[in-house]
């Protein structure tokens, strides 16, 4: 009895401490949450603030604080009034630079490209425009717009509220490439360069550089009408192109019985058709600048298949075009160059004659092959893509070289193309089909 007394004895807490831990309870409730609440965003901030300012001191105004806590220091140690004199001069230049970058800004700024889509050598103009929507006057500020590698600076003065301020500007576009126009940064910064403080106004936009193409409507192209086909090899009791006629046997379709040489031979005739498939070019373009003998006519070869692809697509033809890398996207024009203004060349193991081999296997109900390539490609290796195509496939082959000589040859069943200029690709690609 007396065990089992002493065991609810010690289970049971005692009154004092029940009622301590009661008021504990009662004081750290909503007061105690609100409390930590207000301590935690209190924390934020001074952490937002410490990187802030951090963020916006310079490699001179780290050193000038530096050498101000440490003349602080040794002059209070050493008691030299020179080093406090010199302490105090400094924290003065680090407070006078600190007026520069307080307070709030509250521009208003619109980044506008007139096309994000350009060709290469066309004209890429956009305008920045900054309002003061504010009531009361901003200091000058500088504006930062980041242009691909490049940056663009632009000095605001001082704006009177509801004033406007636009600054226009021209991107060069000598080259085919993406390039990342922003985002839009004010940069506050004392005399000294002690201080800065960078806000970010704008949201970065993708220039599209396209590659130049030209239009082959018109020049006989040589893809095939959807109509008729391409015939093959491969025999069929139903199709368009017609092939001969022979002996009815059990299970042939009626339809197709020749009554006329029925009647004139006693015996039921029926139509052979060859097997016919649907017009799909590939266009197949080596990544491999150990193809060609320069950068320019990689540029060129580039330019070559955005041209074949995009006419292909006026004509509303199937279309897959192929690099090294995989099948690029082609479901309209601005898609396909937007896919080839990305494509870049490298350094491969894989050249043109495993580029073939990738367009059979891919590709396997194609009707036309173009494989567009550079002008180091030799003949052998040009004889073993093609080898690489399944036959009945028509395959020809572009080499690019600036200031080539244009031409055509015959390697074993491959037509070979010289192209030395893209405005002349129309005539060369009459020439290559004809």
């Amino acid at each position: 009895m007396r065990a089992a007394a002493d065991t609810a004895r010690a289970a049971l807490p005692s009154a004092p401490a029940a009622r301590l831990r009661a008021a504990a309870g009662t004081a750290g409730g909503p007061w105690t949450r609100a409390v930590r609440q207000r301590l935690g965003t209190a924390a934020g901030q001074v952490s937002r603030a410490v990187s802030t300012v951090s963020g916006s001191v310079s490699s001179l105004g780290w050193t000038v604080a530096g050498l101000a806590l440490a003349c602080w220091l040794a002059g209070g140690v050493l008691g030299w009034r020179e080093l406090l004199i010199a302490a105090a001069l400094l924290t003065l230049v680090l407070a006078a630079a600190a007026g520069f970058i307080i307070g709030r800004q509250a521009y208003e700024v619109r980044l506008d490209l007139a096309r994000t889509r350009v060709a290469v050598g066309d004209a890429a103009v956009g305008s920045l425009t900054v309002s003061n929507p504010g009531g009361r006057l901003l200091l000058p500020a500088t504006l930062e717009l980041p242009v691909g590698a490049a940056t663009a600076v632009f000095e605001l003065p001082r704006m009177a509220p509801g004033a406007e301020h636009e600054e226009l500007f021209r991107i060069p576009t000598q080259k085919r490439a993406v390039i990342v126009v922003g985002p839009v940064e004010s940069v506050r910064q004392d005399p000294f360069s002690l201080l800065g403080r960078r806000l970010v106004w704008t949201d970065p936009v993708d220039l599209f550089v396209h590659p130049r193409t030209v239009n082959l409507q018109g020049t006989a192209t040589g893809f095939i009408k959807d109509l008729e086909g391409l015939p093959t090899r491969e025999l069929s009791t139903a199709d368009v192109a017609f092939h001969a006629l022979r002996e009815y046997v059990p299970g042939d379709d009626r339809r197709h019985i020749h009554w006329k040489t029925t009647a004139r031979t006693g015996t039921l005739m029926v139509r052979q058709f060859e097997e016919t498939r649907r017009s799909h070019l590939a266009v197949a373009l080596s990544t491999n600048l150990a193809d060609y003998s320069s950068e320019q006519d990689f540029e060129l070869a580039v330019s070559v298949a955005g041209s074949l692809g995009l006419q292909a697509i006026r004509e509303q033809r199937d279309l897959t075009v192929l690099t090294q890398d995989g099948t690029l996207r082609s479901g309209s024009g601005r898609i396909l160059l937007d896919e080839l203004t990305r494509v870049a060349g490298a350094e491969r193991r894989q050249g043109t004659r495993e580029l073939a081999a990738l367009t059979a296997d891919a590709v396997p109900n194609a009707s036309v092959v173009i494989l567009v390539t550079g002008t180091a490609v030799s003949a052998s290796v040009l004889r073993s893509a093609a080898a690489a195509i399944a036959p009945g496939i028509r395959c020809l082959a572009v080499r690019c070289a600036e200031g080539e000589q244009p031409g055509r040859r015959e390697i074993a069943d491959l037509t070979v193309l010289s192209c030395g200029d893209l405005d002349g690709l129309p005539a060369l690609v009459r020439k290559g089909t004809a």
